[in-house]
């Protein structure tokens, strides 16, 4: 007869896989990838390494959890800062902000999940986040055009642009000490930019 686990094992498994989850996104969020061994979040998990590697095999698997997991809060914050009722400028600037006030916030996470040097296979997973940030731009844009506010271009590759634009922007800043980053000034110049490309 196969062994079945029981919904208490199930649960147990569940939480020491949150916990991992958990303990090497705040790992991330001080100091980025280079600052989660496989060691340390064993420790911050309070799990043995062995342990640890019995549920995520590799570091790398490990942290496309952590980024999809990290990326995905801050592209639902974006997101909500889209629903927002106005006119299309007024939205995507409110869109900018959030994403460019965030990242300020937690300027550690936001190099990982941005520029970091990665493994390869992570640079995949964050190459597949562009496309949300993307969308929810392209739709806004599209609403404009729609709505007669900003002339009929094309909606995916200028939302693909003031994406790349606001990474650019935003990476510089993220590795300098946030008392030297005038974070209105920055925030004011790359939002009017993003808004200014809608022509």
């Amino acid at each position: 007869m196969a062994y079945r686990r029981t919904k208490k094992v199930e649960e147990r498994l569940a939480r020491t896989r949150e916990d991992i989850v958990t303990a090497a996104l705040t790992l991330v969020a001080g100091g980025g990838y280079t600052a989660a061994s496989m060691p340390a979040i064993a420790a911050q998990a309070q799990v043995s390494t062995g342990l640890l590697y019995r549920y995520f095999p590799s570091k790398a698997d490990l942290f496309e959890e952590v980024f999809r997991r990290a990326s995905q809060r801050e592209i639902d914050a974006c997101a909500r800062a889209a629903a927002l009722p106005g006119a299309a400028r007024d939205r995507l600037a409110a869109v900018v902000e959030t994403f460019a006030r965030r990242a300020l916030k937690g300027p550690k996470l936001a190099w990982a999940l941005l520029a970091e040097p990665v493994d390869p296979a992570i640079e995949a997973e964050r190459l597949r986040y562009r496309p949300p940030y993307r969308d929810i731009f392209a739709g806004i844009i599209r609403d404009g055009v729609a709505g007669g506010e900003v002339m009929p271009q094309d909606a995916d590759i200028l939302a693909s642009a003031i994406v790349g634009a606001i990474a650019e922007a935003m990476a510089g800043p993220l590795t300098t000490p946030t008392a030297t980053t005038d974070a209105d000034h920055l925030i004011g110049t790359v939002t009017r930019f993003c808004v200014q490309a809608l022509g």
